[in-house]
């Protein structure tokens, strides 16, 4: 009975830990090499099974990418992805106390403690020794729902204490007194300073060791910001492929319909040359009566008549008419299927590069 609630009770701590795990490794993203990590092959990086995180060989690296939604709409994803290790020397190597290395790696790390869930870091460098996050010295990670803290890989080194140098007997009694001789003396009535004196300052207090830390919150708090908003500016800023590609899509959708645009001016030239030459044959028939007279050729065009009462003059204005109809739809023609040349050539060195 007892073993049946010990179970029970591991259980439920296990589905209360889960909003600072994570399930599994399973986003379908391409994994971006940066400068702490470099593909080999293709230019992206190959996915790395968590089995396999804690005995990396060396020069070898594993980043673990976050992948979340801005909008809320899908939920948030995480994969490993292996390359070769690129310049560390900007992060700070993190050791965890009271966890195992592999426990790390699927668990969530954060800046401190008491951030949100959705909060953790989004992008983790494990080399099968260490954990590096952009921009931390320090982080906390929830192993089985308890804080693990990370801590940098110097602080666990001891710091050899200076050796005291050696003392004789009978020179004791002599070095106290100048040992005690060496101590600030402290005036017991401090002098005030009057507001109205500018040569007067009052001296502030500060607590050392108090500030120290502090600043060292501070500092990592920067080295964060700095941290995300590079990553941010690399979101914004580096798409350059996905904008070339729905450059190349758009300029594709421009060729086809110039081409379109191209195919029915070619027709419509091909309806006034037809209109012309059917005009043209009847008008040669007419003038080829007067036998090459010129007086019969001019008394023709300007009085003559075909069988069916259109003159003669007005079946040449509109032969015209035709030619200059041809000439304009050719010309547009020609400008259109320009514009799919250019816009095809744009598109395939976009899709290319």
């Amino acid at each position: 009975m007892k073993r049946l609630s010990f179970i029970v009770l591991c259980a439920a701590l296990t589905a209360f830990a889960g909003p600072f795990d994570i399930d599994g490794f399973d986003a379908t993203d391409v994994g971006s090499p940066d400068q702490y990590i470099t593909a080999e092959f293709g230019g992206q990086l190959k996915k790395a099974p968590a089995s396999e995180v804690g005995s990396l060989q060396s020069g070898r690296l594993v980043v673990r990418q976050k992948f979340e939604d801005p909008f809320g709409e899908s939920e948030t994803t995480y994969q490993l992805y292996q390359g070769r290790a690129g310049d560390l020397s900007s992060l700070v190597p993190l050791t965890a106390e009271g966890a195992d290395y592999s426990d790390i790696v699927k668990a969530k790390i954060y800046q401190r403690k008491g951030m949100d869930a959705e909060e953790d870091a989004e992008k983790v460098y494990f080399d099968g020794k260490f954990i590096y996050v952009p921009g931390m010295s320090s982080a906390i990670a929830y192993v089985n729902n308890a804080p693990v803290e990370l801590k940098g890989a110097e602080d666990d080194e001891p710091v050899a204490a200076a050796p005291a140098p050696a003392v004789d007997d009978d020179e004791e009694e002599e070095d106290e007194a100048p040992v005690a001789a060496k101590k600030p003396r402290v005036e017991e009535d401090e002098e005030e300073c009057d507001e109205y004196d500018p040569d007067c300052e009052d001296e502030e207090e500060y607590d050392v060791k108090g500030n120290l830390d502090r600043s060292n919150r501070e500092a990592d708090a920067r080295d964060y910001a700095a941290s995300d908003a590079s990553e941010n500016a690399t979101d914004r800023f580096g798409i350059a492929d996905e904008v070339r590609f729905w450059s190349a899509v758009a300029l594709s959708a421009v060729a086809v319909g110039s081409a379109v645009m191209g195919v029915y001016q070619h027709m419509k030239a091909n309806e006034a040359r037809d209109a012309y030459d059917s005009l043209g044959t009847l008008n040669d028939k007419i003038i080829n009566g007067c036998d090459g007279n010129k007086n019969c050729e001019e008394a023709v065009s300007k009085y003559g008549a075909t069988a069916d009462g259109w003159t003669v003059a007005w079946l040449q204005e509109r032969m015209d008419i035709n030619k200059k109809t041809q000439d304009s739809y050719a010309t547009a023609r020609n400008i259109w299927f320009g514009v799919t040349a250019v816009s095809l050539t744009a598109a395939i060195v976009l899709f290319v590069w």
